[in-house]
């Protein structure tokens, strides 16, 4: 009994430092997706760029974030996994050496994709796209890898150590670098062709990403780990070759994850440029005018996956924190606070998405207009990535605990599983004229549910998760789905009265207050859960005090 008792005590003081993380990475991945929203608003509507400029702008990119995928995206959950396990024993000798091998590994790896995405764009950007005047953008990413991988590495070294305070911030450094830069160059390049003009845009990805990793510099050289000379690290007698084998023994399923996680909008990007040209070759017959649809039909893609990525980003700090968390948790076999973060993340996940997924819902259409008033096309691709947006999420926080747990194998299998089925379908659905561009929306559904019900299968075997399925699934269910019919009639009753874009505005300001009023009339937050919370005590004070809850004992 006075295990148990100090076992709780022991979760309720790592609990707000936790979610302190968590709030840090959400307020970063906010500022960094509204930053994007912003530029990709502003460019977009430039006269001659639209969803044309949109789609070259995106093309390039997605080989782009593939190599990123192969040489970096998945390596701060790797580093601060094995940094935070030798940290929680007390090895900090040992956490430095595995620290400089994965920055002079995967930096080495990032200068190698460099070298070949530059050289290789003019065959790609043929081979893949049918789309030649698409190497530009690639030409001017290409650098921008290596320093990307060595960045990742610093990522992953500070998260070991708990502190998520340079992950944030130079992740709205690098987005604010690239919102200013991205909008001044596309601008100077007004009147030119949108595939220069798009470009000129990612040139500004590069120039961002090498200012963020001189602050990530600046940063380590203050913050790094303070190693002892006289102390004996357990691997001590490990050499550097078995050191990077147990590094890539990690690494490498987790890698293969994320080039899957990518491959999708690639697979996406390639198999619509491709299947749009063979089904509308008849009514486009001129070959420039057939690649330009293609690329708009792209670009309407890209402008959904920036909208629906704001809630997926904001998502993202739950996988990052909980995978040096759970593992820290696991080293020092504490299995109740590894089971209690996993659920309440799961939990919390599900609370942030769904209103989400049902305002874009209920406001497609509405929110294009407000966005992208110079190129409006793709409510229903909206509405069908809303649907997948709930599971990708889902999932996203799951495989955060399954990095912690060591399951790297698990997500990689599952989303491999997952991108196989949708190849197949983009092929089979977009080629037909009648579903078009909606195919890809319908695919991504189907992939993101087989790929999340695998990895919490797996999940579930391993963590005895904790979740009350009426209260922590159906309970937001519900409440998403009353405001999504609220702000609906909200938004077509205003739109009659004043100006529409100030309608949906007001509609959805209306949508988040009737949903945090659903949630708390409907109870689904407990009060272990608003304790979970940063000023958790004075939440559920005051709330007490308001007589919506109830004091409890």
């Amino acid at each position: 009994m006075e295990e148990e008792i100090n076992s709780k005590e022991k979760t309720n003081k790592k609990s707000p430092s936790f979610m302190k993380n968590v709030l840090i990475l959400m307020f970063a991945q906010i500022m960094v997706k509204v930053l994007g929203l912003i530029y990709k608003f502003v460019i977009t509507n430039f006269d001659g760029f639209g969803d044309t400029g949109l789609g070259y702008y995106s093309a390039g990119y997605q080989i782009y974030a593939l190599l990123l995928a192969l040489s970096s995206i998945g390596i701060p959950s790797v580093v601060s996994k094995l940094v935070s396990e030798r940290l929680a024993i007390g090895d900090n000798k040992g956490a430095q050496r595995i620290f400089k091998l994965c920055m002079t590994f995967f930096t080495g790896l990032g200068v190698i994709l460099s070298i070949g995405l530059f050289f290789g764009a003019e065959f790609i950007a043929t081979a893949v796209f049918n789309v030649p005047d698409t190497k530009y953008v690639m030409r001017v990413l290409a650098p921008a890898i290596s320093f990307v991988a060595a960045s990742a590495v610093l990522r992953g070294y500070f998260a070991g150590q708990n502190d998520m305070k340079p992950t944030s911030y130079s992740q709205i450094i690098e987005q604010f670098f690239n919102c200013v830069l991205s909008i001044t160059f596309v601008y100077a390049l007004i009147g030119k062709e949108p595939y220069i003009m798009a470009a000129g845009g990612n040139l500004s990805t590069t120039l961002a990403i090498v200012l963020t990793f001189v602050y990530l510099i600046a940063y380590y050289k203050k913050k790094k780990i303070k190693v002892d000379k006289n102390q004996v690290s357990p691997e001590k007698n490990k050499t550097a070759g078995q050191l990077l084998k147990v590094i890539l023994t990690i690494s490498v399923p987790v890698t293969i994850s994320s080039i899957i996680s990518v491959v999708n909008p690639l697979i996406d990007t390639a198999t619509v440029s491709r299947c749009i040209q063979a089904a509308f070759a008849s009514i486009y017959p001129i070959k420039e005018e057939l690649e330009a649809f293609a690329m708009s039909m792209t670009g309407i893609l890209s402008k959904v996956d920036t909208i629906v990525g704001l809630p997926i980003a904001i998502n993202v700090a739950f996988s990052t924190a909980l995978t040096p968390a759970i593992s820290a948790s696991l080293a020092k076999k504490d299995y109740d606070s590894a089971s209690k973060r996993m659920s309440f993340s799961l939990f919390a996940s599900l609370v942030i998405v769904i209103p989400c997924a049902c305002g874009f819902i209920a406001l497609a259409q509405p929110i294009l207009n407000l966005i992208y008033p110079s190129a409006t096309a793709g409510a229903g691709v909206l509405m069908l990535c809303s649907v997948s947006m709930i599971f990708i999420a889902l999932s996203q926080t799951i495989n955060g605990g399954l990095y912690g747990l060591g399951k790297t194998y698990v997500p990689a299998i599952a989303l491999a599983v997952g991108a196989a089925v949708k190849f197949i379908l983009n092929l089979v659905l977009i080629s037909n004229p009648n579903i078009g561009i909606y195919g890809a929306g319908i695919s991504s559904i189907i992939c993101q549910i087989i790929a999340f019900s695998i990895c919490f299968t797996t999940l579930n075997r391993n963590i005895r998760l904790k979740i009350e399925w009426g209260r922590m699934l159906l309970a937001p269910i519900v409440s998403g789905i009353i405001m999504g019919g609220a702000v609906y009639f909200i938004n077509a009753w205003l739109s009659n009265v004043i100006r529409p874009r100030i309608s949906t505005v007001i509609a959805i300001l209306c949508g988040a207050m009737i949903y945090l009023l659903a949630i708390l009339f409907l109870r689904v937050l407990k009060k272990e859960d608003i304790m979970m919370i940063p000023f958790g005590s004075k939440i559920y004070a005051l709330l007490v005090k308001l007589h919506i809850y109830k004091e409890e004992i």
